[in-house]
């Protein structure tokens, strides 16, 4: 139920620049812009590269007037483009003034992101949060209802905080916040639904640094809803820290079945391109074989047989020609995110592991003969040597895929190596 839920919320369009093999049970991959969202130019041109690079929900922030008001013009820009990634909008403290004002705004989003810690204080809080609800009802549109720890609703903190005092077995201080997450959110669900959203246009999250916290908050957010979840490390950090947090937290998660749309919040290095975050997200799902989305790249970690570099480099070049290729393979050729590559250094496990993968290579290692077997569908087809070793085998790749993902592709290399056979013969 919960999957099918999230297809009503996204439209169940050809997301993420027309990924192939998804299907209603598929876990969505999500990311988040961090340009200022009234430069609609800068913010059009940042979305299109994450869905390029696979993103298939994109949230952007609308936190001022001027953002609100140039959703529209973005919505626009990126329909012309032929981008028709969902944007999701990220309000805090004044959405409902902002949908009520700017309605290009409220029509240009798939989904409102509302978090209830910063919907408004006292009296004006269900009130403000229920303008925003009315505005998801009246421009059907979804809602996910998103808590972090960081921005927990005060007042019922407070209250849950004195209640825990007063009980005979109280909860632990990291009990107590995990609960006041999941009450948050789903009492802020229910609300929604009692103001006339239908719980099909309802996902929750609750965001949390630590993954212990998250893995538990999580498992027991199944247990007591169905709504469905998007999942997130909140603040994972930066780099490899950044992504093994957010790997151990979330594929610990999924390997349960919990969690129907992800997003890896990494804090991306200065001038570092906002794409990283997707890749990461996409190699979870892929790794963990629950999605496919581009052929990866088997590679050997190197040794003392492996004194040269050369296998590092033909390894990093091919997997970035392969994702280069994608957003034009997947269109041409379905399926193609599920081929295997193998870039292997030395005799040891090289002739193995590349005849185990669609297409592999195992190249010399120190000492060994200058020559690099080729094998495609585990059976040795050439020996490369010499100097165009990494263009040659480049183009093998190449050859296979149009031989197998190709509509007719098996067709046009007959006739291809029919002409050969017949300018060989004249």
């Amino acid at each position: 139920m919960r999957r099918q839920c999230l297809q009503v919320m996204i439209g169940h369009v050809p997301v993420g620049g027309g990924l192939q093999g998804s299907t209603s049970a598929s876990v969505v991959v999500q990311s988040m812009t961090n340009t200022d969202t009234a430069d609609a130019q800068a913010t059009i041109q940042q979305v299109f590269e994450l869905w390029q690079a696979g993103s298939e929900v994109v949230r952007i922030t609308v936190n001022s007037p001027e953002a609100a008001a140039q959703v529209g013009n973005i919505r626009a820009g990126l329909d012309a483009l032929g981008c028709n990634v969902p944007l999701v909008g990220d309000f805090h403290y004044n959405g409902h003034k902002l949908l009520a004002a700017y309605p290009d705004c409220a029509k240009g989003l798939a989904k409102y992101r509302i978090n209830p810690g910063n919907v408004g204080k006292g009296s004006k809080r269900d009130e403000q949060f229920a303008a925003m609800i009315e505005a998801a009802i009246q421009y059907k549109k979804s809602v996910r209802i998103g808590v972090n720890w960081g921005s927990l609703d005060q007042a019922k903190m407070a209250q849950m905080m004195d209640d825990n005092g007063k009980s005979a077995n109280p909860m632990s201080a990291d009990e107590l916040m995990r609960e006041a997450l999941i009450q948050s959110a789903l009492e802020s669900a229910q609300q929604a639904v009692d103001i006339g959203l239908s719980p099909n246009q309802i996902i929750i999250s609750c965001k949390v640094s630590n993954v212990q916290d998250l893995v538990k908050v999580y498992r027991e957010l199944a247990e007591r809803c169905e709504f469905p979840l998007h999942l997130g490390l909140t603040e994972a950090g930066m780099g490899s820290k950044g992504i093994v947090a957010s790997t151990a937290a979330l594929s610990l998660l999924l390997q349960e079945g919990i969690g129907d749309t992800i997003r890896v919040s990494l804090t991306p290095e200065p001038n570092e391109s906002r794409t990283k975050e997707v890749v990461v997200a996409q190699e979870i799902l892929q790794t963990m074989g629950i999605r496919s989305f581009t052929p990866l790249v088997t590679a050997c970690p190197g040794c003392g047989r492996t004194t040269s570099t050369y296998f590092q480099e033909l390894a990093m070049q091919i997997q970035g020609y392969l994702r280069t290729q994608m957003p034009m393979w997947r269109k041409a050729y379905p399926g193609v995110e599920d081929m295997s590559v193998a870039v292997m250094g030395c005799v040891v496990n090289g002739p193995g592991e590349s005849k185990l993968a669609n297409i592999g290579i195992s190249l010399p290692g120190t000492g060994e003969t200058p020559v690099a077997p080729v094998f495609v569908d585990g059976e040795k087809t050439v020996t490369l040597k010499g100097d165009h070793i990494a263009e040659e085998f480049q183009a093998i790749v190449e050859e296979y895929v149009q031989k197998n993902y190709a509509e007719g592709g098996k067709l046009r290399l007959k006739l291809t190596e029919k002409t050969i056979s017949i300018q060989a013969v004249n």
